[in-house]
């Protein structure tokens, strides 16, 4: 039998209204959104199930948002299974928190109060528009990587940020570089280049800032050694002892999301199934385009979706 892999998604994947089904209906998920809300000292159950959007939207607001939807969906799958375990879990960006959650190496508690810190440090990183982000489609990885050295070379900073899956990956850094290297890439053949709407250059250099600052408050709480394996973002390469884990969270900030080389890893290790557990059914679509066709790819965001994985009989 194939190995199991659960992955969590990161930000982008928020909506208004997730978990509140699945809280109303699971104790141990309704567990998870009351510790967040004492924990964070305000209602982010509430600005999760009503909004406003625009609240949620912002970073410092969307990456405890989305932890804490995630883990109330694993809290609810282990409630209904206590014995189903991953062989491996993984996380895109914010989401490797979700898995080391998962894998017991940060408490919910702990988790939800750094990745606030995070997002507030991200959002001061850099000042609203002088950073940007842009995903490019159809051009390979060491030619915009080329291109991204030659635009930081006559002075404005860009470099590949996210390893998203064959054909795509999303470029950050300083406005005017994403500018600049989206027109290259463009006149090298890249089929298309969307510039994404975010509230900074994430997983760039520009991010070094909060690097540092995140590094701090990782100091301050407890990490332990992981359960079950990492796949960590930086490296796509499992991780269980607690000192690299910190040492990758905080490099993991300004460098590249190497979600590509993550989940060929895993399939590579025997991953054959992929449980997204969290909002939105984004990893989903990147893993189909990753995996081998055969890969069974389940996707649990509410009580439907995992009413429906019960019933299937898809985790025997």
């Amino acid at each position: 039998m194939g190995k199991v892999a659960f992955v969590f998604p990161g930000q982008g994947s928020q909506f208004v209204g997730m978990g509140q089904t699945l809280a109303e209906q699971s104790a141990a998920a309704r567990h998870i959104f009351e510790t967040a809300d004492e924990a964070l000292g305000f209602s982010l159950s509430g600005l999760c199930f009503a909004g406003p959007e625009e609240e949620l939207k912002l970073t410092a607001n969307t990456q405890p948002a989305i932890l804490t939807a995630s883990v109330a969906v694993l809290a609810a799958l282990k409630e209904k299974l206590p014995d189903y375990a991953p062989d491996f879990v993984a996380g895109h960006s914010l989401g490797e928190y979700s898995a080391l959650v998962a894998a017991g190496a940060l408490s919910f508690a702990d988790a939800v109060k750094v990745v606030r810190a995070r997002g507030q440090f991200m959002e001061e990183a850099v000042p609203a528009g002088q950073g940007a982000m842009a995903a490019v489609l159809n051009m390979e990885r060491a030619a915009l990587q080329a291109v991204c050295e030659e635009v930081t070379a006559s002075g404005h900073p860009v470099q590949p940020a996210n390893m998203n899956c064959p054909g795509q990956i999303v470029i950050s850094g300083s406005a005017e570089g994403v500018k600049l290297a989206g027109e290259k890439a463009k006149a090298q053949g890249a089929k298309r280049v969307l510039p994404l709407n975010v509230s900074g250059p994430f997983h760039s250099s520009l991010m070094q800032p909060a690097a540092d600052k995140l590094h701090a408050v990782l100091a301050g709480v407890t990490v332990q050694d992981a359960g079950v394996p990492v796949v960590a973002n930086v490296t796509a390469r499992p991780v269980t002892e607690a000192a690299t884990i910190v040492e990758q969270l905080v490099q993991q900030v300004s460098a590249p999301v190497l979600w590509e080389d993550s989940v060929q890893w895993m399939v590579e290790a025997g991953v054959t199934t992929f449980v997204e557990i969290g909002p939105g059914k984004v990893l989903a679509g990147l893993i189909k385009k990753i995996a081998p066709a055969e890969t069974t790819i389940i996707s649990v965001q509410d009580m439907e979706s995992l009413t429906e994985l019960l019933n299937g009989g898809l985790l025997c």
